[in-house]
Parts: structure tokens; sequence; C-alpha cells
């Protein structure tokens, strides 16, 4: 069974969100061959305060 782990930004929309767990799934069926019902795709939204980039949070950087 296939688990994907996607790390974001919080912000994005329902639909946008739908969209990423939809194709990730389809990536994974197409490349290893996984049955579309055993595929497992998660979501982990992270405050823009606690993401770095370069040493600095995305929010201080206006993402």
């Amino acid at each position: 069974m296939p688990f994907a782990q996607i790390y974001m930004l919080e912000g994005r929309t329902a639909d946008q969100k739908k969209a990423v767990i939809e194709k990730v799934t389809a990536a994974l069926v197409e490349a290893v061959g996984a049955p579309r019902e055993s595929v497992r795709v998660c979501i982990l939204e992270v405050p823009k305060e606690n993401w770095g980039i370069a040493g600095v949070s995305a929010q201080a950087l206006g993402r």
C-alpha cells in the first residue's frame, strides 16, 4: 500500500488539495502499478511561521 505524505504551507483551497490527492494517486498508480484503492495520500499543512527558507520564516518572506 503506497502512502504519500505531502507537506505544504497552509493556505491552499480545498479544490487545490483535492487536485493534489487525485494527481499523486494517479502518479503512484502509473509509476508502481499500485491498485488505486490501496493508495493513501496525507497532506500536512504547515503554518507559515513554522516553515523556514534560507534561515527566514515563510511568513517573514511574505509567502
